[in-house]
C-alpha cells in the first residue's frame, strides 16, 4: 500500500518543522517532478505549435497591454490577471510565437511548484504520476501556453490546498502561510469568483471547525482573496456601476447563473469543442468520454485508500475543493468549455494517482504483472485518445485563427488600416489582427451606438463585417461592399476607407 507521512493536522503545537516539512527537504525524488514539468513544457511547444495564433478571448486579454493595437472591450466577468501575466512579453512584442514559448515555460514552472508543495504530504511516486496525468490531458496541454486564466486557477488551487495543510500542521511554518495567501491571490487575480468556489472548503474549515481554527491562516486566505480581487472590485465601482451590478452583468453574459445541470454540455465539449455555446449536437465517441467517468471513480477509491491508511485530511480536502470548484460549471451555467474544469482535474490528480499506484503495488506477486499490464494498456489508450483530440483541436483552431489573419489582410487591401474601427461578425479578434479597435451596438460586448460608429467613419476607416447570408445594419447599407474570404465587408466612405 502506498504510504504517506501521517501529518497531524489538528491541535498540534510544534516548535520545529513537522514531519511533512522535514520530509520535503530530504534529498532525491524532486528530479521526477522536474522531469514531469519539463516534459509538459516540451509537449506544449511540440504539440500545440507556438505559431497557432491568438484566440478570441486571448486577443481581448493581450490587447489590454499591447502597444500594437487598441484595447478591446473588457466585459464584466473578465479580470486583469491574464493581461498582467502576459505583459512582460506582450507589452513590447507582437510575436505570438514568443508569447506562447514564454507561457509554456511559465506553465511548466507553475506545475512544478504546485506539485512540490505536496512533497512529504504524498510520496514522489504519487506526485509525479499525478502531475503526468494532469499534464497529459488534452485540455491542459492546449491551454497551458494560452493567454487564458483557467490553467492558473488550477495551479493556484492545487498549491493552495497543499500550503493550507502545511500551515495547519505547523503554525510556525511561515512559508506555508505565505504560500496559502499567494496561491489564493493568484486564483482571485485570474478569476475572482472561481477563487471563492475553490477555497470555500478551506474557509469553512478554518472558521467553523474548532480544531482547525488558525487565525493567521484565515487572515492569509482572506488577504489573498482581497489582494487578488481588489483591482476587480475597485474597477466594478469605477466602470461597471458597482460590485453588485458587475456580478449581475457577469451572470447575464454567462447566460444567467442559476440551477442548470451542464454535465451533458461538458460531455459534448470533451471531443475538442473549445466553446460549446449553444451546446447542441451529438455526443462525442464513447471512447473519448470514458476517462471522464473513470476519473471520479478513481478519486473515490483514492479516498477509500486514504481512510484505510488513516491519512484522510489531504485527500478529503482535495476532493472537497474539487467539488466546490466544479459546482458553478456543472450545475449553474447554461453552456460549457472544457477549460472551465481545469481546477477540478488538477485537484483530483493526486487522489487518482494515489489510487492507481495502490492498484499496481498491493496485489500479490502473482497478480501484480497482470495489474501493471492492464493499467499500462489503459493509460496507453487514454494517452492516444487525448493526443488525438489535441491534434484535431489544434488543427481546427489554427485554421480559424488564420482565417481571421487573412480577413485582416483583406481589410488592409480595402483601405481599412490603423487607426480604424471594426464592428459586426467576429469583429473583436479580426480587429486585433488588423490593428483596429472594435465596437458593438448590442450583445455582450456592446460599447457603442450606431451614431457613434457613423461619426467614427468620418475620422477614420470603419468597416462592418457580416456573414455571406447576413445583412449590414441600416446605417451601413450604402457603404462600399467587398468580399473577404467567406465574409462580407462594408467599408464606410471617407477618412481613407472604401478604396482598393
Amino acid at each position: 500500500m502506498v504510504k504517506t507521512l501521517n501529518v497531524p493536522l489538528v491541535g498540534a503545537r510544534r516548535h520545529g518543522p513537522p514531519p511533512a516539512a522535514r520530509g520535503s527537504r530530504r534529498p532525491g525524488g524532486e528530479h521526477w517532478l522536474v522531469l514531469v514539468a519539463a516534459a509538459f513544457t516540451l509537449a506544449q511547444l511540440v504539440l500545440v505549435r507556438p505559431g497557432m495564433g491568438l484566440g478570441w478571448d486571448e486577443t481581448v486579454y493581450v490587447s489590454q497591454v499591447s502597444p500594437h493595437t487598441l484595447a478591446a472591450f473588457f466585459s464584466a466577468p473578465r479580470a486583469r490577471g491574464v493581461p498582467l501575466l502576459v505583459a512582460p512579453i506582450a507589452s513590447w512584442s507582437s510575436s505570438t510565437t514568443l508569447l506562447r514559448v514564454y507561457l509554456a515555460l511559465l506553465s511548466g514552472l507553475g506545475l512544478f511548484l504546485a506539485l512540490r508543495v505536496w512533497r512529504g504530504l504524498f510520496p514522489i511516486r504519487v506526485l509525479a504520476p499525478a502531475g503526468a496525468l494532469f499534464a497529459t490531458l488534452w485540455v491542459t496541454l492546449f491551454y497551458g501556453p494560452q493567454a487564458m486564466p483557467n490553467y492558473w486557477v488550477a495551479i493556484g488551487a492545487l498549491a493552495g490546498v497543499g500550503c493550507f495543510l502545511r500551515a495547519q500542521a505547523d503554525r510556525f511554518d511561515q512559508a506555508a502561510l505565505w504560500g496559502a495567501g499567494l496561491s489564493t491571490a493568484l486564483m482571485a487575480w485570474m478569476r475572482p469568483t472561481d477563487a471563492i468556489w475553490a477555497t470555500l472548503p478551506l474557509l469553512v474549515l478554518v472558521v467553523a471547525v474548532r480544531r482547525w481554527r488558525r487565525p493567521r491562516l484565515l487572515l492569509a486566505l482572506v488577504a489573498g482573496l482581497v489582494a487578488g480581487a481588489g483591482e476587480w472590485i475597485v474597477e466594478a465601482y469605477v466602470s461597471y456601476g458597482g460590485l453588485g451590478q458587475r456580478l449581475a452583468d457577469g451572470s447575464r453574459i454567462q447566460g444567467g447563473l442559476g440551477w442548470n445541470i451542464a454535465v451533458g454540455d461538458q460531455m459534448r465539449s470533451l471531443g475538442g469543442r473549445v466553446l460549446c455555446r449553444p451546446c447542441t449536437g451529438a455526443m462525442p465517441n464513447p471512447v473519448v468520454m470514458v476517462w471522464w467517468f473513470v476519473l471520479p471513480l478513481l478519486a473515490v477509491l483514492g479516498l477509500v485508500i486514504a481512510v484505510k491508511a488513516r491519512r484522510t485530511a489531504g485527500t478529503l480536502l482535495l476532493l472537497a475543493c474539487a467539488t466546490t470548484a466544479g459546482v458553478p460549471y456543472l450545475l449553474m451555467i447554461g453552456y460549457a468549455a472544457p477549460r472551465f474544469l481545469l481546477p477540478v482535474y488538477a485537484l483530483l490528480a493526486i487522489p487518482v494517482a494515489d489510487a492507481l499506484v495502490h492498484l499496481v503495488t498491493t496485489p500479490s506477486r502473482a497478480w501484480r504483472p497482470v495489474a501493471v499490464t492492464l493499467l499500462a494498456l489503459g493509460l496507453a489508450g487514454h494517452l492516444a485518445v487525448q493526443f488525438a483530440v489535441l491534434q484535431a483541436t489544434v488543427q481546427r483552431t489554427t485554421v480559424s485563427h488564420r482565417g481571421w489573419a487573412s480577413t485582416a489582410a483583406e481589410l488592409h487591401r480595402f483601405g481599412v488600416r490603423p487607426p480604424c474601427l471594426l464592428t459586426g461578425h467576429q469583429a473583436v479578434p479580426i480587429a486585433f489582427y488588423a490593428g483596429c479597435s472594435s465596437a458593438a451596438t448590442s450583445g455582450h460586448n456592446a460599447n457603442a451606438t450606431p451614431s457613434d460608429i457613423v461619426r467614427a467613419g468620418q475620422r477614420e476607416p470603419v468597416a462592418v463585417i457580416t456573414t455571406p447570408a447576413g445583412r449590414p445594419p441600416a446605417y451601413a447599407r450604402d457603404w462600399a461592399p467587398h468580399r473577404a474570404g467567406d465574409l462580407r465587408v462594408y467599408v464606410a466612405p471617407g477618412a481613407g476607407g472604401g478604396t482598393v
